[in-house]
């Protein structure tokens, strides 16, 4: 991020902390659908994060004038949100019914009926690792984030971060084998 965009997006959180709706709509404009897609891959239920991320928005809303570092945004708000999905989770003391919804995750040029058993395989695969296991790997190739934002939003150095997306990825690998 350049200084121009650091300072513009620093002045929209201060201008939302402090209660400007319009900041605040902007904000949840810009990384809702992060948030959300994040969400669905973790909780294999669309209904479930749509309401963690309402969740989330609220809690975010209050604590905005918390964040220090305007570059810290986008990773904060989504760790707020896999928190908010992992409380639901725990709540609903039951496994989903529901896959993951394809959409979720955007296959370029849409799903091709040669590829279209490898999805499904993918998304099965998913659905046996941890919900921990899959916002990291939704964060990381759903939502694109780079080491360092993966690292802020999971409170890991960056290695660390590595180390446990490798894992992850590692234990994915064992399930689709």
């Amino acid at each position: 991020m350049t200084g121009a965009a650091d300072t513009d997006l620093g002045v929209a959180i201060e201008a939302a902390a402090a209660g400007d709706d319009v900041a605040f709509a902007r904000i949840v404009a810009a990384h809702h659908e992060d948030m959300r897609r994040v969400c669905v891959v973790m909780t294999r239920d669309e209904p479930l994060a749509e309401d963690a991320v309402q969740s989330a928005w609220s809690i975010a809303w209050r604590k905005l004038g918390t964040l220090r570092d305007p570059a810290r945004l986008r990773p904060w708000l989504v760790s707020v949100a896999i928190n908010q999905a992992k409380d639901m989770l725990r709540k609903r003391h039951r496994t989903p019914e529901t896959g993951i919804d394809a959409s979720a995750i955007r296959v370029s040029g849409g799903l091709d009926p040669a590829t279209g058993i490898e999805s499904l395989d993918l998304l099965a695969a998913l659905d046996h690792l941890e919900p921990e296991d899959r916002a990291l790997i939704a964060m990381r190739y759903v939502v694109g984030f780079d080491a360092t934002e993966l690292a802020a939003a999971i409170g890991l150095s960056p290695s660390g971060t590595r180390t446990r997306l490798e894992r992850a990825l590692d234990r994915l690998r064992q399930e689709l084998a």
